[in-house]
């Protein structure tokens, strides 16, 4: 079993209120700090069969324009999702599985470009709008009774197991791949980085925070027994740990890396919400809640909400 990294954003940031603010409130957190941000999916190589967990934004989304109030900026494009696989040297028609951590688009954004794939995904999230009319889904129940010290999993395949683990998304879900004695857990958006792990913070983005809470307490217990890789979408960790086998050792944090130099872009008028990935586009405005268009989002209602994720205007970030 080969375990690849998919990157296909580098050189954002995360605040850490945004990282960090979930439970004492972001006012309790420096925005000043910075951690590294960029995306991350992963690849699952058994030597028999090509598994994808997750698939990246969907093709065409804008890239964010950050500016000193921006809570978390996935970075600039290194490549589309597909044009990063591609590179990776596989194509669409090799890949028979994809395990779907939560329906967020930077997760679910290039299920379509897999018509011949099972699609694995909690049954909890495959009535949502990013789910839509996707024919080759299998809706994932958890029958098979506990991984260890969580209560419900899905064994897919030899080695793989596909883990309920509501908070971040009520349908959220962990995929641990167990190879060469090394348990490499995939966990979509536990943490947006690696530092909240360590520090046990959750970030400002959750359905359910007690659930969250609980999920993130059975996963650092997970890690203080058993030896894991630790595989974020939102940090550049992922990749490098992954590189490095490293496996995470709670009681000793590794050394934060400065935020690199962050180029503020001309902004196109668009923003993309950072929770789901939606796009509000002013040329087109939001027929759902009868914002003609032509609408700037600075002129949007204060009550105005996220079509997809219903997140109001202060988690949308300028494109």
């Amino acid at each position: 079993m080969e375990i690849k990294a998919i990157p296909f954003r580098k050189d954002g940031f995360s605040t850490q209120p945004f990282a960090f603010g979930a439970e004492e409130g972001p006012a309790a957190f420096d925005p000043a700090v910075k951690y590294r941000s960029g995306l991350t999916n992963y690849l699952i190589d058994t030597g028999d069969e090509v598994i994808l967990v997750d698939t990246g934004l969907p093709a065409g989304t804008p890239e964010e324009s950050p500016d000193e109030t921006t809570p978390i900026y996935t970075g600039r494009d290194i490549s589309s999702y597909m044009d990063a696989l591609a590179a990776l040297g596989y194509t669409p028609d090799q890949v028979t599985a994809i395990l779907l951590t939560h329906k967020h688009s930077d997760h679910s954004g290039e299920l379509r470009s897999f018509p011949n794939a099972k699609i694995y995904v909690n049954e909890e999230e495959c009535s949502t709008d990013e789910l839509a009319g996707i024919e080759n889904i299998v809706p994932v129940s958890f029958t098979d009774g506990p991984y260890y010290n969580f209560p419900a999993c899905q064994k897919i395949r030899d080695g793989i197991t596909f883990i309920r683990a509501k908070g971040h998304t009520n349908g959220n879900s962990i995929v641990v791949a167990e190879s060469d004695g090394l348990f490499y857990m995939i966990h979509g958006d536990i943490t947006y980085t690696d530092e909240a792990l360590y520090a046990n913070k959750l970030s400002v983005v959750f359905e359910d925070l007690p659930a969250a809470r609980e999920t993130l307490d059975r996963v650092r217990e997970f890690i203080r027994s058993h030896p894991t890789v630790y595989l974020s979408t939102h940090t550049p960790l992922g990749e490098e740990n992954l590189a490095a086998k490293r496996v995470v050792d709670l009681d000793n944090p590794p050394e934060t890396i400065p935020v690199g130099e962050v180029v503020f872009k001309t902004a196109s008028g668009k923003y993309v919400c950072s929770v789901c990935g939606y796009v509000y586009d002013p040329a087109v405005g939001d027929p759902k809640q009868n914002i003609p268009a032509g609408t700037p989002f600075e002129e949007l209602p204060e009550d105005w909400h996220c079509p997809r994720c219903r997140r109001g205007k202060d988690k949308f970030n300028r494109a």
